[in-house]
């Protein structure tokens, strides 16, 4: 399987699901905080390009959500600017595997590139608020590591986190 460099915000409840459903595809993942990079335009381009300027920017981010930000209205250097200046703007995860990279967690797209155990329904990318308790299973490896698997779905037991 594939060795998946995964930025983050570190404590999003979709990025923990997003990385679960990896791990349980058998994928390898390097998770960084997308806070803690340097972004240069060059960089963000090499996940963004291709893309429509609006899909670079995170719908869930509160100026998005106020409309202080409206993506649909940006030009690309004031798009790379605001995404340069604030991290949290921009769509998540950014995902890398060789020299390929990719913004977003379209389920069906990442199947078709690196391969998915499981293609659940739903907008993997979106936020889950008041859903419940957190319930955490520790899975083991073949290697004898163990992994948290967080599930916030009541309806999904361990073995949505097997390796």
């Amino acid at each position: 399987m594939a060795e998946v460099i995964f930025y983050e915000k570190a404590g999003c409840a979709a990025n923990a699901r997003q990385k679960a459903l990896l791990v349980a595809s058998g994928h390898q993942l390097v998770v960084r905080d997308l806070r803690g990079q340097f972004w240069s335009n060059v960089r963000l381009l090499e996940f963004l390009a291709g893309l429509p300027v609006a899909q670079w920017f995170n719908p869930a981010a509160p100026a998005i959500k106020e409309g202080t930000i409206v993506p649909h209205q940006l030009d690309e250097p004031s798009a790379l600017a605001l995404l340069r200046h604030d991290p949290l703007l921009i769509r998540r995860p950014l995902l890398q595997v060789g020299e390929e990279r990719r913004v977003g967690f379209d389920v069906a797209a990442i199947d078709a590139w690196i391969g998915l155990r499981e293609l659940p329904a739903g907008d993997l990318e979106a936020c889950r608020h008041n859903r419940g308790a957190v319930r955490t299973f520790h899975v083991q490896t073949a290697g004898g590591a163990a992994y948290p698997c967080r599930v916030d779905d009541p309806q999904v037991d361990a073995s949505r986190c097997r390796p």
